[in-house]
């Protein structure tokens, strides 16, 4: 038993004398990224702007069938998250707009900075947990849950997100339907939606 706990002491000194080798690990985009992120820049090649991201400046468009915008701050757009388990995106919803229903590969919080918004996430018991959020308002969306937001206000909604992953991850689902190379029939068949309605729904995402 002492000698298990010895071990374990061990290791945990040994795991985290390891994580603090390096001071950061910005990410190098001219590599591939393998399971655990990407390979580190050279130090001597990193400035102070790896670390700042201003793609969440002015305004965004909200033009698509959602009417909404979303601007993802992951490691390949943001390579100074590389390794470090975050990640950050902003949500723009034009009136009516909405984040359709989606999941990511990790848990998200959602911070309200504008509008008025219902939130909420579906587990695997099918039991909806929705909420309408106000400016200052936080939620959270555990993990792999599907999850969506409507703009439910009179104006225009901004929202910030936080993903505990560098490369979360975003699949919505209908896009996973019908924005992609599954076949009419199959998508007919697993969502038990008509054949002129699936075909509606790819000719919206311009696949049909």
């Amino acid at each position: 038993m002492e000698s298990l706990l010895v071990f374990f002491i061990f290791s945990l000194v040994a795991s985290s004398s390891q994580a603090i080798q390096h001071d950061f690990c910005v990410g190098d985009l001219s590599l591939p990224m393998g399971p655990e992120g990407y390979a580190c820049k050279d130090p001597a090649r990193v400035t102070v702007d790896d670390f700042v991201y201003t793609g969440f400046r002015g305004e965004k468009p909200t033009t698509n069938i959602f009417k909404n915008h979303l601007t993802l701050a992951f490691a390949d757009a943001y390579p100074a998250l590389n390794g470090l388990g975050i990640a950050l995106a902003r949500l723009d919803f034009a009136v009516g707009g909405v984040i359709p229903v989606h999941s990511h590969r990790t848990s998200e919080v959602l911070l309200l900075a504008k509008g008025s918004i219902i939130a909420g996430f579906i587990d695997t018991n099918n039991t909806a947990y929705y909420k309408k959020l106000e400016v200052g308002d936080v939620m959270m969306f555990p993990q792999a849950m599907l999850h969506f937001q409507i703009n439910v206000g009179k104006t225009p909604a901004l929202a910030f997100v936080s993903l505990n992953g560098a490369n979360p991850g975003l699949q919505i689902t209908s896009s996973s339907f019908f924005d992609g190379n599954l076949p009419a029939e199959i998508a007919k068949k697993i969502t038990l939606l008509s054949h002129q309605e699936v075909i509606r729904m790819k000719k919206l995402f311009g696949t049909a």
